[in-house]
């Protein structure tokens, strides 16, 4: 044990994480140099085509005769809950910061999070090598984050230049695994009995579960029986290994190190991530707190027969992405769905995607929203669905959860950004100065404002300088009514949202208008419109595809025409009257969009 080493990287998204981890697995051999690729450990197309990190993916390297257990984890706020598992399995951690943008606001709660788990940070500044690199005022905020007797190593990780210096301080800094005797007494030689925690898996259709586990005490052969402690399940381990980063067959994992167990267990929910894997006679380590999603949308299948196949789909989905929950639902129009709930709009986005892409499943996405308590007349309930919120003449009150805000930025973007928070209906707070170059933001607002672009929006009027973090405050009453979308005179629940009162006519036009420019012409003409408070706020006509069923006559008397004209003019009317008009997918995923 004294000779490993586990360690995450943290940083902000497009820090250069992945391309740090890119040049450690080339420094220390893991990869031959005729496979290495860039973003080498992302290993979903999704991941390399967007240059972001979805998934943490661990890998073991070998160096100087040590053993370092690296897990590189993702930069974007939506998943840091990957991030949280990934510090529960490491005893340091690589806080990365670009040198070009300095210390960024998400990147104040993760080092919160690292702190709270006792981890050791090792602070390094990257893309040094750049002409426009502000690195004595990097360090600056990395003093005043850490504190001034921090170490602060340099490096690039685009040429490699202090990568090696990096990995040697790891091994010099990071302490090494220890058992948890101390922590967890429960008689003699604690240490020879089995105790791992379960911080992610995959799922293959014919082993089963792969569970990725931190091994704490004792060690995990092939064909010993162990039990995971939350489902009461007891399993013959299938087979065991390391990351390296593909897995890599080993006849046991011990304690202090990260690799992998084969289960075999085909049912997916049995497993947890946060789970313990241990010898029945032990108590479990603490695990983590169960995730709590913050946005919810509806989907449902494009085609009611492959509802079964969305429902296998999302629990195969699960048990790579634990963040995600869903429950069965029912809508009038669109048939039986499932309610779901993300940590945000990127991960609503990267679930509906990985769905068609990996599973093959078109879903008609709905208006993402948050959880409302509403109290009416009759009872007070929790609403997730726009389509169910009540009446307005029946809702006395509602309550909607808000936010606390963080926002870092250079002085001059002050004024543009407080324009902004005013336009979002938020509280601004204290200003306090953070670097020579840098300030930052106090705010509140409410959780469906962020929702509507809000994060776009700020880097838009910032030119890119802002930096955003967020934590939960209470519920606080709300002004909101449910504002519905009519297509042909039928109303699209999957378009239905939830609005403050006096933004309601301007909500209204906007969608209206939006779908004006997104719906496909129909062989009739389709009457969009938008309605709230009893009455249509907003109203446009599609006009119906013209074909010229006069086309192939020539000359003659101009009757003949009118005559078709009239015969077709007929028809149309007749279709608009019978016929229902489907709405194309991509449609619903567009209208979530900006």
């Amino acid at each position: 044990m004294s000779e490993i080493r586990n360690f995450s990287i943290i940083a902000h998204i497009d820090h250069g994480k992945s391309t740090l981890a890119d040049r450690m697995l080339e420094v220390t051999k893991t990869v031959e140099a005729r496979k290495m690729k860039e973003q080498f450990l992302d290993q979903m197309p999704l991941e390399r085509e967007r240059g972001i990190t979805i998934k943490m993916q661990p890998v073991r390297m070998e160096w100087k005769g040590y053993i370092l257990n690296l897990i590189d984890t993702p930069g974007h706020i939506d998943f840091s809950y990957e991030v949280s598992r990934a510090l529960a399995a490491v005893e340091g951690a690589v806080l990365l910061v670009d040198a070009t943008q300095g210390v960024q606001a998400q990147t104040l709660s993760t080092v919160e999070q690292a702190r709270a788990q006792n981890l050791k940070i090792i602070p390094v500044i990257n893309k040094i090598d750049l002409a426009h690199a502000r690195v004595e005022e990097t360090e600056e905020e990395i003093r005043n984050l850490l504190g001034e007797s921090s170490k602060i190593l340099k490096v690039s990780a685009r040429t490699g230049d202090g990568v090696e210096n990096l990995l040697s301080e790891i091994i010099k800094e990071i302490p090494a695994p220890k058992h948890l005797e101390t922590e967890f007494p429960s008689g003699n030689s604690v240490s020879k009995k089995t105790r791992a925690l379960i911080f992610d898996f995959d799922y293959s259709l014919h082993r089963g579960v792969i569970a990725h586990v931190r091994v704490f005490d004792g060690e995990i052969k092939r064909g010993e029986r162990l039990r995971l402690f939350a489902s009461r399940e007891d399993f013959i381990v299938g087979e065991t290994g390391f990351f390296k980063p593909e897995l890599k067959l080993s006849e046991k994992i011990s304690a202090g190190e990260i690799g992998y167990v084969v289960t075999s267990i085909k049912e997916a929910r049995i497993v947890r991530v946060g789970d313990t894997v241990l010898d029945p006679s032990l108590e479990p380590l603490p695990g983590y707190k169960d995730v709590k999603p913050v946005v919810f949308s509806s989907l449902f299948p494009e085609e009611q027969d492959d509802f079964e196949e969305l429902r296998r789909s999302l629990e195969r989905l699960k048990l790579s992405d634990a963040s995600l929950s869903f429950e069965e639902e029912s809508s009038g129009v669109l048939g039986r769905g499932f309610r779901c709930g993300f940590l945000g709009m990127l991960h609503l986005e990267i679930v509906v995607e990985r769905l068609r892409r990996d599973f093959g499943v078109k879903t008609i996405v709905a208006t993402p929203t948050v959880r409302y308590s509403v109290k009416t007349k009759k009872n007070t309930m929790e609403v997730y669905s726009p389509h169910k919120f009540p009446d307005e003449g029946e809702v006395l009150e509602v309550e909607e959860p808000w936010l606390k805000l963080e926002i870092l930025l250079p002085p001059e973007k002050i004024s543009p950004a407080l324009k902004l928070l005013q336009e979002h209906e938020a509280i601004v707070g204290e200003t306090h100065k953070f670097s020579e170059s840098r300030l930052k933001l106090e705010a509140q607002m409410p959780l469906r404002e962020l929702m509507r672009d809000f994060f776009d929006d700020l880097k838009s009027v910032s030119q890119g300088y802002a930096s955003l973090n967020y934590e939960f405050l209470e519920n606080r009453p709300g002004n909101l009514l449910r504002l519905d979308i009519l297509i042909a005179d039928e109303i699209v629940p999957a378009f239905s949202k939830i609005v403050p009162k006096k933004r309601v006519e301007e909500e209204a036009e906007r969608a209206v208008e939006k779908l004006y420019k997104i719906l496909p012409q129909a062989l009739f003409s389709l009457k969009i419109q938008a309605k709230a408070m009893g009455r249509i706020l907003s109203s446009r006509t599609l006009k119906a595809l013209r074909k010229d069923v006069t086309g192939y006559l020539y000359g003659g008397d101009r009757s003949r025409k009118m005559k078709l004209w009239k015969k077709q003019k007929e028809g149309k009317k007749r279709l608009e009257e019978e016929a229902r008009f489907t709405i194309p997918p991509d449609v619903f995923v567009q209208m979530i969009k900006k």
